[in-house]
């Protein structure tokens, strides 16, 4: 199962973040990727949904023979992960907002997460939480809207803006000094978020940390291809296969509809 592929699923784009960092670090991998963007976003929906949707996801990639799953979606990793864990036998990577770090480091104490609705009212992020020094100060921020606007290619709309001028500023007025990305599409806008924090706050996204994971897992089941060429990759949009083009780093990778 070496050469198997890696499956790496998201609700939509945003998890190409993370496919990006895995292509980089493991360029002998072959990987899969599913865009389940005509779902999009996960964030408003319930918990049996986004469970139900990510049993769909699991069992598509599993039809093609993936050897381990990325749940690259901040949302399905904090409601679905534990079920898709007791229910199948494939090793699970999945995403958490990287709030640990951020506290680690801290001076203000006070640390900021903008994230979906889906993903602050789960129980993992509760209990990541909870877990933390009550010294320590979280600040939520729901990111309503962000996600459909990456899904359509309008990252760089005068609605974009002020939304993410409207988020930012509410979270920079708690006296935060790191910006927690609890959303696997919002990478996609940190060029924009460092133009209006400028230097005063460090920004945190948990892909290249996916990435390590994913190769420590895969060491250690003994899984790593050991193939000396460079990696082929399938990518699977349900929606709009022409968004998908303008995220990918590797550009000769060839993107599929699949009604799905």
């Amino acid at each position: 199962m070496n050469n198997n592929p890696i499956g790496v699923f998201d609700s939509g784009v945003g998890g190409i973040s993370i496919w990006n960092e895995i292509v980089t670090l493991l360029p002998n991998e072959n990987t899969i990727y599913l865009a389940d963007s005509k779902n999009a976003p996960y964030g408003q929906k319930t918990k049996e949904d986004i469970i139900n949707l990510s049993i769909k996801n699991t069992e598509y990639l599993l039809s093609k023979g993936c050897k381990i799953i990325i749940v690259a979606c901040n949302t399905a990793t904090t409601n679905a992960i534990n079920y898709l864990r007791k229910h199948y036998a494939v090793p699970f990577i999945g995403i958490e907002p990287a709030i640990k770090p951020a506290a680690l480091h801290s001076k203000t104490k006070n640390i900021g997460i903008l994230a979906t609705k889906g993903t602050l009212n789960s129980d993992l992020f509760t209990k990541t939480s909870d877990n933390l020094s009550d010294e320590i100060t979280i600040i939520e921020q729901i990111g309503e809207g962000l996600v459909p606007l990456i899904e359509t290619g309008k990252i760089n709309s005068k609605k974009m803006d002020i939304l993410l001028n409207k988020y930012i500023h509410n979270l920079m007025n708690s006296n935060i000094d790191y910006l927690v990305l609890g959303c696997t599409h919002y990478p996609f806008l940190i060029p924009k978020i460092k133009k209006i924090v400028k230097d005063k706050i460090t920004i945190i996204d948990s892909g290249e940390a996916v990435a390590k994971q994913t190769k420590a897992v895969l060491i250690k089941i003994n899984l790593l291809n050991d193939n000396v060429e460079k990696g082929k990759h399938q990518l699977y949009s349900n929606l709009n296969e022409k968004i998908i083009a303008q995220f990918i780093k590797e550009k000769k990778t060839k993107i599929n509809f699949l009604d799905f």
